[in-house]
């Protein structure tokens, strides 16, 4: 189903987005998605965490793929792993494939889960983690005002371009070697033509 601006935001997209504007609109407007082998690795990791469920941890309850949802963000999605302490403390788990690294995209899409969870629960969670699954290490991430408002503002430009319909330009750099989605957005092409038009214009001035 194509993401209209009214429908909740997968939680997922803050991600895509984040990671590459282009991306999302792909996704999350166009309904195109490829694997590679980027892909395979992350939804073989998920599986560790798809199935829903809960299991005690020395006195720690750990939720598994827990439904979350932000009626203020008009967010939703799930969270891989949600530990529940003695103490109070909500601390949510990202998995990701990979070593561990920080991307600012991976810790925009867990402090919107801990957003979330704040909203449901009327507590606060000021903190979470990515685990990496190839180095098998987490990276504590602090849910801070600037994570916060990044949250903010990824919803809005998604919100944004779902209202208008059109998809942001490629980035065409570094990122996309990695992308699965490059076949069909090619990014190349679309920068080659963008410098053609940008030539033939000058060349009409000029003649002008």
């Amino acid at each position: 189903m194509v993401l209209t601006e009214t429908d909740p935001i997968p939680l997922s997209a803050l991600q895509h987005w984040a990671y590459c504007p282009r991306q999302c609109g792909l996704i999350h407007l166009e309904q195109a998605f490829e694997d590679n082998v980027h892909t395979a690795r992350g939804q073989a990791v998920h599986h560790l965490v798809d199935e829903p469920g809960y299991e005690m941890k020395a006195g720690v309850k750990v939720e598994r793929a827990l439904p979350l949802w932000s009626d203020r963000l008009n967010l939703i999605g799930k969270a891989d792993l949600v530990e529940f302490h003695p103490n109070g403390t909500v601390f949510p788990v990202e998995f990701k494939h990979g070593r561990k690294r920080q991307k600012v995209h991976d810790d925009i899409q867990l402090a919107a889960q801990a957003m979330c969870l704040e909203e449901m629960l009327g507590r606060p969670v000021p903190k979470g983690a990515i685990y990496h699954a190839s180095s098998r290490r987490r990276r504590e991430v602090t849910v801070t005002v600037e994570l916060r408002r990044l949250v903010e503002v990824t919803c809005s430009a998604i919100r944004s371009m779902l209202a208008g319909g059109r998809l942001p330009p490629p980035a065409n750099d570094d990122r996309c070697r990695e992308c699965s989605l490059k076949d069909i957005c090619q990014p190349e092409a679309i920068a080659a033509t963008g410098r053609w038009s940008a030539l033939g214009d000058q060349l009409f001035d000029i003649q002008d």
